[in-house]
């Protein structure tokens, strides 16, 4: 059996470090956008957990958005939240913050220590299901737990 990607052994070792008892399903197809990973999961859309980093204004500050596959960020509205206005980064930044490539970054075990939220709309669900390092990893997790992991203040995102 081939081992796992070196990504996707980062974020078991750092779920662990959290408490967090995971089990990574590799799939053989892209679960890249949330409606990939949906079908992928066999979930509804609004269950996959878009791990989203965006920039402070001010700060330049990498910032964590855990949202619903089902939400789109309602970025003037989220500021308003966060006291801080958004703007989003290339890609090397998201690398740079996180260790990890976009579509497959998961909401913890980042490169440095990111400030995060979560999206309401999560919570509705008994069980999400999050990107674990490349773009065909993923694995579930109960919302209320990966919140408490990962320290994430609960917002409205849309």
């Amino acid at each position: 059996m081939n081992p796992l990607p070196a990504a996707v052994a980062r974020v078991e070792a750092a779920a662990e470090v959290l408490g967090l008892a995971i089990s990574v399903r590799l799939m053989p197809d892209s679960t890249r956008t949330a409606a990939e990973a949906a079908h992928a999961c066999g979930c509804d859309v609004g269950q996959i957990v878009k791990s989203l980093v965006f920039q402070g204004k001010a700060t330049g500050r990498p910032l964590l958005l855990l949202v619903s596959g089902a939400n789109r960020v309602n970025e003037k509205g989220v500021a308003v939240t966060l006291g801080e206005q958004l703007v989003r980064p290339d890609a090397h930044m998201v690398r740079a913050a996180t260790g990890f490539a976009i579509g497959g970054i998961p909401p913890f075990g980042h490169a440095t220590p990111l400030a995060t939220w979560a999206d309401e709309d999560l919570f509705q669900y008994e069980t999400v299901w999050a990107a674990a390092g490349t773009p065909n990893a993923v694995f579930s997790v109960n919302p209320a737990r990966l919140r408490d992991a990962v320290g994430a203040q609960v917002i409205a995102v849309k």
